[in-house]
């Protein structure tokens, strides 16, 4: 196991006791401690029991409770990542779980291998700032203010409340602050995988992104650079 590997502790909800099986075999040989749930239910009571868990995989359609409610109600206390599994084909699916604040979605049937990596990427940048040296300086531009150091940030001192992804969003376009930052980059750089076409993640993401500074400032904050990407604004832009 490489010596970046912090985070190992999963649960996983979905009602495909199989699949859960098979899951279960494969991730705890990759050195994962997995937990499994097959009803939405018995899901989110154990996500929201105390028991800490670095990620959530988490599928739509279940019995007693879909995944868009577990989601729902999860997001209400908690922001464990979320990668939502999908049925192939089903935008709909995808965009609404992004909108409900997924970190990332992955549609079924898909290769395991793709899925470890899919792991890796969400919880490498949820827990950007323990695995890292702990210097990284705290940024500030046009009243936004991230702290890595924390994972905490709030614009004129009103604070926001982040999922990993938009926070790992946030922090490259301050670090790029009036300058245009492509969806292709912010695919590979936050998501961890090249940006597919037709694939909407990054601008789901950035839209929840957007409400959430909007609910505590009336100044725009980030541009949308039509075709391109997306821009911080300095306040001088």
């Amino acid at each position: 196991m490489s010596s970046d590997f912090h985070f190992q502790s999963l649960l996983v909800i979905d009602d495909d006791k199989e699949l859960t099986d098979m899951l279960s075999t494969y991730l705890e040989s990759m050195g994962y401690k997995v937990q499994v749930r097959n009803d939405g239910e018995a899901g989110l009571e154990e996500a929201v029991s105390g028991h800490h868990y670095d990620m959530i995989l988490l599928d739509v359609m279940m019995p007693k409770m879909d995944g868009f409610d577990v989601l729902k109600k999860l997001r209400a206390s908690h922001a464990t990542p979320v990668l939502m599994l999908t049925a192939r084909g089903d935008d709909y699916d995808r965009i609404l779980g992004l909108e409900m604040g997924a970190d990332d979605y992955l549609p079924k049937p898909f290769n395991h291998r793709e899925l470890v990596a899919r792991i890796k990427a969400i919880v490498r940048r949820h827990n950007m700032a323990a695995a890292g040296n702990g210097v990284e300086q705290d940024l500030l531009v046009n009243g936004v203010h991230l702290s890595p150091s924390s994972q905490t940030a709030n614009v004129d001192g009103e604070p926001l409340s982040l999922t990993s992804t938009e926070f790992s969003i946030l922090r490259l376009l301050m670090l790029h602050a009036a300058k245009r930052v492509t969806k292709e980059e912010i695919s590979l750089k936050v998501l961890g995988k090249p940006l597919q076409a037709f694939d909407r993640s990054i601008d789901m993401h950035v839209s929840n992104l957007r409400k959430k500074i909007n609910a505590v400032s009336v100044d725009e904050k980030i541009k949308t650079i039509r075709g391109i990407g997306y821009m911080l604004l300095t306040g001088s832009n």
